[in-house]
């Protein structure tokens, strides 16, 4: 099986995507955001893995082999940079096709790599957040839960809504008004020693850092995680609450509404968790 591949670094030039391509045309394909440091993919496995589901979620053609090896040839132009912070999206259509809604019979995935410097020290946390709440909601979609398909307007409009409503990031709720994430990244509510994440059943990213935290930055400062419904009004009467996703690591959350929160002492501590593995 055979695929196609174009790598794209900011400041490069950019050559021209074949059409048609399945991903433009129905958003046929799959996506990974990875952070590089000093041109290493961090937590490179637990992404392939995502991808992996994805792919058979989706039907493709195994081309597992052909993406490690582009993302390998990326990340070795990344480092040959120089830069130490990267933002690398890798994007797999189901390349081209037919017209109309079917896939071809036999699929030639398209690999697609974009990488960006960053112009921050991601082993420091960033600033606390302040939230809004999104009136877009998620679909549902159980078959498609916990995969980073193509198909994300729904985070577009929530992110426009964000920016006009002047914050940081929002709350994402599903369609009977239930908390699901922010619109990148996943949410976790402190209360006493628990960890609270809402449950991905009907809607919804696993993101890697969300399963590092679940299976071992909370283990080892003692914490339980539990992963349950969540409405607004839980969120609001958290502890503390902060989310997490592959380029800010974990982030503090400082406001919803009226809602302040100053004390953030469980997010520090298991940020310099994940600045152990930073090292």
């Amino acid at each position: 099986m055979s695929t196609q591949s174009e790598i794209w670094l900011d400041g490069a030039p950019a050559s021209a995507l074949p059409l048609p391509d399945r991903g433009l045309d129905f958003g046929d394909g799959l996506f990974e955001t990875l952070l590089l440091h000093r041109g290493l993919p961090l937590y490179a496995s637990l992404h392939l893995q995502r991808l992996r589901l994805g792919l058979e979620i989706l039907g493709f053609p195994d081309c597992r082999t052909s993406v490690e090896e582009q993302l390998e040839s990326a990340a070795s132009a990344v480092q040959a940079r120089g830069w130490r912070w990267t933002a690398l999206r890798m994007t797999i259509s189901r390349g081209a096709g037919p017209r109309g809604y079917a896939p071809p019979l036999v699929a030639r995935p398209r690999i697609i790599i974009s990488a960006t410097e960053l112009d921050r020290n991601c082993q420091q946390m960033s600033a606390p957040a302040s939230l809004s709440v999104a009136a877009v909601r998620w679909p549902t979609q159980p078959l498609l839960v916990g995969i980073k398909h193509l198909n994300r307007l729904e985070q577009v409009l929530a992110a426009d809504q964000c920016r006009a409503a002047g914050a940081d990031e929002t709350v994402m709720l599903d369609q009977s008004g239930r908390v699901v994430s922010v619109a990148a990244g996943n949410l976790f509510l402190l209360y006493g020693r628990q960890l609270l994440t809402p449950a991905l059943v009907d809607c919804g990213i696993a993101g890697t850092r969300r399963r590092r935290l679940m299976e071992q930055w909370a283990p080892a400062l003692g914490l339980a995680v539990i992963e349950s419904t969540v409405s607004l009004q839980e969120l609001a009467a958290a502890d503390e609450v902060f989310y997490s996703n592959s380029l800010q690591g974990l982030r503090p959350v400082a406001s919803l509404g009226e809602r302040r929160w100053d004390s953030h002492e469980m997010c520090e501590a298991l940020f310099r968790q994940y600045q152990g593995e930073l090292a």
